[in-house]
């Protein structure tokens, strides 16, 4: 089963973000501190899901951390509240893929989710793709 990692300091909303996230077959587990997620991008983890509004996790650590463990490839979304315009550019600046309001976040939260429980598309190496019309015309 595809897994994702919330790090959210709201448990309320973290409890929201699992049950969607069960209604798409993708685990959600929850990390607080940067090692917990280190540990735990060993799994094959699709998406990471970071709360850059809290004033008790490490968010920009865990941020740095997941990138620096998983690469470039790994989807790290960052929601914060639309005033906190500098928590937004320090969230790029850790790593993260997509910086969100909070709003648009939970706008997004199912296309996000169902992104990471897709399997990887798999295209065929060994047939080209078809022609374009161009290509046909004389």
């Amino acid at each position: 089963m595809p897994c994702a990692i919330a790090v959210v300091e709201d448990l309320l909303f973290a409890s929201r973000i699992k049950e969607a996230a069960r209604g798409k077959n993708l685990e959600l587990r929850a990390a607080r501190r940067p090692e917990q997620l280190t540990a735990a991008l060993l799994d094959g983890v699709t998406l990471v899901l970071v709360d850059a509004d809290s004033d008790r996790l490490s968010w920009s650590e865990a941020i740095e951390a997941a990138r620096a463990a998983a690469g470039p490839d790994l989807a790290i979304v960052a929601f914060v509240s639309h005033v906190h315009a500098q928590r937004a550019l320090a969230a790029r600046r850790a790593g993260a893929s997509r910086v969100l309001a909070r709003s648009a976040f939970v706008q997004e939260l199912d296309a996000l989710l169902s992104a990471a429980a897709a399997p990887p598309s798999r295209t065929p190496e060994s047939s080209p793709p078809p022609p374009s019309p161009e290509e046909n015309s004389p």
